[in-house]
């Protein structure tokens, strides 16, 4: 069974020396350090709470490098049902155990074997089923696919109390089991494609042999495939992947039918059914056709990764404000299934770490749409690829570049790509958030570089915003290049609001170093922003008030005019 990357979660730097060397064996695993007890981890974190829940709801392998009693109180509340956790296991700081915990059909136990192996030692695996049988009946390898799995529970039950079994079909992982076998037994492990109906006496196992050819459009295509895979007397647990024309690579019933299925979705060049069914790594057995659907079996199981080509997909996605806390799960898990991951050198840092698989293009701030064009090309090649901003993406970031590289196109396979925009926390959400709400009320969002627009359009916003007596946030507000220009901005709004209005300063708000100021209008000057400042200006009737250890709260009422409630 093909499994994630794992991760290696260690609470102090008495376990890194074990860490490292568990590792070592797994190509690829990431060393997650709490932040104020390990150096060196490949990955920071602050709560290990949080992180443990976090890598079990994404399905990440879990190396926890403590007591296993932690590691279950932690995750108690998501345990749901067997069959849909991935591996977890305990080990002991000096090496000395390695105890498998959670994921038995997630291969927790083969996992296990390949860690104290590499550390030199036995694992504490206490599953009956395995150290009676030699293996995991429940958990077939790669390319298979068990039946039911509440039957399957049972029926190892039966074998445990000493009853035989027969093999039928073609199991040779099973070979060096320890199963008491008679051809005139009860109780049968039954491998192929055929539909069968579930049984207490049998273990079904399909092997992932039968791929479906999709070469028109059909009407509600999932129970299309599901008729046609019964009428041949062909279980849906055996379709190993879906294949199309490259035509036909953004067809939302396709990716659909895919996802419900829960199958790859692959396309080939050739252009006929008999073309794409001549590109297989081998010759079907037999081949079913009707009507827009072919259904191809193999003698053994397919490796979709061999057929055709994926849709390729880019996502454009948006960092949040630098602390990882403050990433959205989306966005995380979009990284970890990137190809190639294209971005601001300073952002795909902040990004990272990354897999030695993951090509990294890091390219200048001021190469927006030759980056934008160049992961379109990636992406048409068939590759999943990331574009990294800071931020949200939508927010003066690659979303529109991305979108405008396209819109200019005219090259069919860019517009077949699977695009999707990821949102980020942008860099006036986090400011506000750290000082209160300034931004409760309407707000504008303005950026005061001129590199794009020019500065009489700024201009003219900022008078009308100002006018308007919406909270403003502003975004670049001065550089090198342009030091007077905040100056003048700040001119344009104090003719139409009070010296006292509030005004938050946010540097560097989720990155280390972060500073954040309540001053007002009438006090600001230029001196005291740079690019990385956050400007967020109120209304007038944005309000400040004190609150613990010398700060303030800054906020703006949702009520406004005769709706504004009067603080005595």
């Amino acid at each position: 069974m093909s499994r994630s990357v794992p991760a290696i979660v260690i609470l102090g730097n008495g376990s890194l020396a074990t860490a490292r060397l568990i590792q070592r064996s797994l190509p690829g695993a990431l060393i997650y350090g709490l932040s104020t007890r390990v150096e060196g981890a490949d990955v920071v974190y602050q709560d290990f709470g949080a992180t443990l829940r976090e890598l079990y709801t994404t399905n990440t392998p879990i190396i926890a490098l403590c007591a296993a009693g932690i590691v279950i109180r932690t995750l108690a509340p998501l345990l749901l049902e067997k069959g849909v956790e991935p591996p977890v296991l305990a080990v002991a700081e000096d090496a000395s155990a390695v105890v498998p915990l959670l994921g038995g059909l997630g291969g927790v136990n083969v996992l296990a074997r390949e860690i104290a192996e590499s550390l030199g030692i036995a694992p504490a695996i206490t599953t009956s089923g395995e150290l009676r049988f030699g293996t995991c009946l429940l958990n077939p390898p790669s390319g298979y696919a068990l039946g039911d799995l509440e039957l399957g529970k049972r029926f190892v039950s039966d074998l445990l109390g000493g009853e035989p079994v027969r093999i039928e079909g073609d199991a040779p992982w099973l070979a060096q089991a320890q199963l008491a076998q008679d051809q005139q037994a009860r109780l049968a492990i039954h491998v192929g494609s055929t539909e069968r109906e579930p049984s207490a006496n049998e273990l079904l196992i399909y092997p992932k042999s039968v791929l479906v050819l999709v070469s028109e459009e059909v009407a509600d295509l999932v129970d299309a495939i599901r008729k046609r895979l019964h009428n041949a007397n062909i279980a849906v647990q055996s379709l190993a992947c879906l294949l199309a024309s490259e035509q036909q690579m953004a067809s939302q019933a396709l990716r659909d039918a895919a996802v419900e299925l829960n199958v790859p979705l692959r396309f080939s060049r050739a252009g006929t059914v008999g073309e794409q069914l001549t590109e297989l790594p081998s010759p079907p057995l037999t081949v079913h056709g009707d009507a827009g659907i072919t259904i191809a079996v193999a003698e053994h199981p397919l490796d979709p990764s061999r057929i055709g080509r994926a849709r390729g997909r880019l996502a454009v996605i948006g960092l949040g404000p630098g602390a990882a806390d403050l990433m959205v799960p989306a966005v995380k898990l979009e990284l970890t299934r990137a190809n190639d991951v294209l971005g601001y050198e300073t952002y795909v840092r902040m990004a990272g770490p990354f897999r030695a698989d993951q090509v990294l293009h890091c390219t200048d701030n001021r190469e927006e749409m030759q980056r934008a064009r160049h992961a379109f090309e990636l992406a048409a090649q068939g590759r999943s690829v990331v574009v990294v901003s800071s931020g949200d993406p939508g927010v003066f970031a690659m979303a529109a570049a991305v979108l405008e590289a396209l819109h200019e196109s005219r090259d069919p396979a860019w517009h077949s790509v699977d695009l999707e925009i990821l949102p980020g926390v942008s860099a006036s959400l986090a400011t506000a958030a750290q000082a209160g709400a300034p931004l409760g009320h309407d707000f504008c969002v303005l950026s005061l570089s001129d590199n794009l627009k020019p500065w009489e359009i700024i201009e003219k916003r900022l008078a009308l915003t100002a006018q308007a007596d919406l909270a403003m946030a502003f975004y670049n507000p001065i550089s090198r290049s342009r030091p007077w220009q905040l100056g003048r901005a700040l001119e344009i709004v104090a003719q139409y609001r009070i010296a006292e209005t509030p005004v938050v300063l946010g540097r560097d708000i989720g990155r280390p170093g972060q500073t954040l100021r309540v001053t007002t209008l009438g006090q600001l000057t230029a001196d005291q922003v740079d690019m990385r400042t956050m400007v967020l200006i109120g209304s007038s009737t944005t309000r400040v008030f004190p609150r613990a250890q010398g700060l303030s709260w800054v906020y703006t009422p949702r009520s406004y005019g005769d709706k504004l409630v009067e603080i005595k």
